[in-house]
């Protein structure tokens, strides 16, 4: 298929497929006049592509996790993934409480503001 079916298919963006195709995740050949030509099954690899960035995976990650899945939730076990994929709930895990501690702030900021100590 070409990438128009295939992005309306996967339900994203021509510009995003070419991104992800830049970045490894998914493949085409060419074919004589040029055009990418993709497999059908690399709609279902999009997809998964997406749940994995929705989870917080940057792409560097996907590259690795990406022939691991079995679908939008499971992985079959590969070398280094799951170590991979601590280290990202790790990452997660700080900012959540880096904007917890932001938040804390700004709400002080605001009650402060809204009730000055005279």
């Amino acid at each position: 298929m070409l990438i128009g079916e295939l992005a309306r298919r996967a339900g994203v963006g021509e510009r995003l497929l070419r991104y992800y195709e830049r970045m490894g995740l998914i493949h085409s050949e060419r074919r004589a006049n040029g055009y990418r030509e993709y497999d059908d099954p690399t709609v279902e690899t999009v997809r998964r592509i997406r749940a994995l960035l929705a989870a917080g995976l940057p792409t560097r990650i996907i590259r690795q996790v990406l022939p691991c899945t079995l679908d939008e939730a499971a992985l079959r076990p590969c070398p280094g993934v799951l170590i991979s994929l601590h280290d990202q709930l790790n990452v997660l895990d700080q900012r959540a409480a880096d904007l917890e501690t932001a938040r804390r702030i700004l709400r002080q900021t605001i009650a402060a503001t809204e009730n000055p100590q005279t």
